[in-house]
């Protein structure tokens, strides 16, 4: 499977808007990856390792937020419906007033769109682990969204932010986009294992 073009100006185009990541990138990945053959992914870059239901394509690239340089990435994949995704963005040292800006870019472009459309969003307190199996609080976020009233997809998502022994400062974004109608409700088609895994294994340093 490779990253398409239009991802690849997609990802551009978004980064340069709104300084984040968007899901709706991974669109224009093609699904031609075989089914759950999980691996395992290190990005010791990003500071993080992850399991994928298979072998995701990788975007990186720095863009300028309010006069500072920021590293992003994303890895993704897409298996039939599902987008399995992770991208990372780094604060540099000394920057840390941006975090709070930067995540309400981040969670928003998701939410409000969400409930813009009259879709639904449940919030969940979690525990996640860390590389050194710390235990750590986060929040997960189970969203249906809406396209023009009819058309459905169901997002399950997680941000996580962890400071970098050297200061800087890293915002994850893990999630899964199931973009189908489902016969029940988003946590519950969500929390199947093919789904819990990915999020289970997701360890930053």
């Amino acid at each position: 499977m490779q990253i398409s073009k239009h991802m690849v100006l997609a990802f551009y185009n978004q980064t340069l808007r709104s300084c984040c990541f968007c899901i709706a990138a991974a669109f224009f990945l093609v699904a031609c990856s075989p089914k759950l053959d999980w691996r395992v992914v290190q990005s010791p870059q990003e500071r993080y390792t992850a399991l994928f239901p298979g072998k995701p394509d990788k975007i990186q690239r720095r863009v300028t937020y309010q006069d500072q340089e920021l590293l992003q990435s994303l890895e993704a994949l897409k298996i039939d419906d599902d987008i399995y995704s992770i991208s990372a963005t780094q604060i540099p040292v000394g920057q840390s007033l941006l975090l709070p800006t930067l995540m309400e870019q981040l969670q928003g472009n998701v939410l409000a769109r969400a409930k813009s459309l009259g879709g639904e969003v449940i919030v969940e307190d979690v525990l996640y682990l860390t590389a050194d199996k710390q235990k750590q609080a986060s929040k997960e976020y189970w969203i249906q969204l809406k396209s023009k009233g009819t058309a459905e997809q169901w997002m399950r998502v997680r941000w996580i932010t962890r400071v970098a022994p050297d200061g800087s400062i890293w915002i994850y974004q893990v999630s899964v986009l199931h973009a189908k109608a489902i016969p029940s409700d988003a946590k519950t088609f969500l929390s199947k294992e093919e789904y819990s895994n990915f999020f289970d294994e997701f360890y930053p340093e």
